[in-house]
């Protein structure tokens, strides 16, 4: 090595076919979690169980210094302090939070990265101070066309060192109809903002990939042309190869998930339950409409059947419940859930593949181990 940023900081790759997950990938899934599939019967997510992914480090942050900057294309800039924001109207909002590589580890060819499975997701209630109100405090120039939100955390990345930041078209970031309000949020269910969840501010976008939920956040810039920062045109795109502009990660594709049912092997995690009458139950939930169907599969995929989902409540951008009842009989069995959103989007039954291993909302498989003995 002679000393460059760029030799401990590869471009991205993909795995070799025999390539097991790498130390470097271990060391990731050592700093990050994901929730624990039996915590999906909690309407919401202790904040100690919902996912975690943390781009670089956690900021030594405290609320009693930090200031928040609204500036650029605006009339009035503003710096505000913690216990300014606390004297603005407060909302609070139960939003389902989702990483945009989950499923990333169950793509062939593999993308090297965060080797998340299919737990990377969690539900909390936000409270905060609805974005649009801090816009219209400092005055939006006409010419703004884009919110640029720049967190605390710092690093390097495929050879570029940067604080993490990523934009939001200002209609989407004034929560204009039809896009729900966007949450500058110091609260996470009903508590203080815990530091690996960005205290002591952090961005809440409804519907949007856990990319978009700016943490640590310190600074807002409002912009007349579209923002070309790193995680903006390099790293969130759907890509099919290497040198392929991509579309831009954005909305939440449709996902149900199932809680495990009876009780798991220690390594392989394959279920076992008694025979007879079993309960399927789990969440379902998408960012682009809300969640109309979710069916079950008891024999790896061959036959669907509809499940029972909870009925709509106030929370639009949250999980709804799901339950369906199975009769187990011994032998093996695999075990997915799949949901279907009002605008008809649904989950594949074959792997949406992208060299970032973003936005892969495959059905779950679950083996289940039904013993002949009882």
């Amino acid at each position: 090595m002679d000393g460059r940023i760029g030799d401990i900081s590869p471009p991205g790759r993909l795995a070799d076919p025999a390539d097991g997950i790498s130390l470097e990938e271990l060391a990731l899934a050592a700093r990050n979690h994901g929730l624990p599939l039996e915590a999906l019967r909690y309407d919401l997510t202790p904040p100690g169980l919902h996912y975690v992914l943390i781009h670089y480090d956690i900021p030594a942050a405290r609320a009693d210094d930090w200031r928040l900057t609204v500036g650029g294309r605006v009339r009035t800039p503003l710096t505000l302090d913690i216990e300014t924001l606390r004297s603005f109207p407060a909302v609070t909002h139960r939003v389902t939070m989702e990483c945009a590589g989950n499923g990333r580890a169950r793509l062939t060819p593999r993308p090297v990265s965060q080797p998340w499975l299919v737990e990377a997701v969690g539900t909390a209630e936000w409270t905060g101070v609805p974005l649009r109100l801090l816009l219209a405090e400092a005055g939006v120039e006409p010419d703004a066309v884009e919110a640029v939100f720049s967190g605390a955390d710092h690093g390097v990345e495929r050879g570029v060192e940067q604080d993490y930041q990523r934009s939001l078209p200002l209609t989407v970031a004034a929560g204009s109809d039809p896009y729900p309000e966007v949450l500058v949020a110091y609260g996470m269910n009903g508590g203080p903002m815990p530091p690996q969840h960005g205290h002591p501010l952090r961005l809440v976008v409804p519907g949007w990939y856990g990319m978009a939920h700016v943490k640590w956040l310190r600074e807002i810039t409002l912009t007349d042309t579209p923002f070309t920062g790193f995680q903006q045109a390099v790293a969130y795109r759907y890509r099919q190869e290497a040198d392929d502009p991509g579309e831009p990660v954005t909305r939440i594709s449709p996902r149900a998930l199932m809680i495990p049912p009876g009780f798991p092997d220690f390594m392989s995690r394959t279920r076992v339950v008694r025979p007879g009458r079993v309960l399927l139950e789990g969440r379902a939930w998408s960012g682009y409409a809300p969640v109309t169907t979710v069916e079950v599969s008891t024999d790896g995929g061959r036959s669907w059947s509809a499940a029972t989902l909870a009925s709509p409540d106030e929370h639009g951008w949250a999980w709804r419940q799901w339950q369906a009842s199975w009769t187990a009989a011994p032998g093996s069995h695999v075990l997915s859930a799949r949901a279907t959103d009002a605008e008809g989007n649904t989950q594949p039954l074959a792997q949406p593949w992208n060299r970032g291993g973003f936005g892969n909302n495959l059905v779950q498989q679950i083996s289940v181990l039904c013993p002949q003995d009882g």
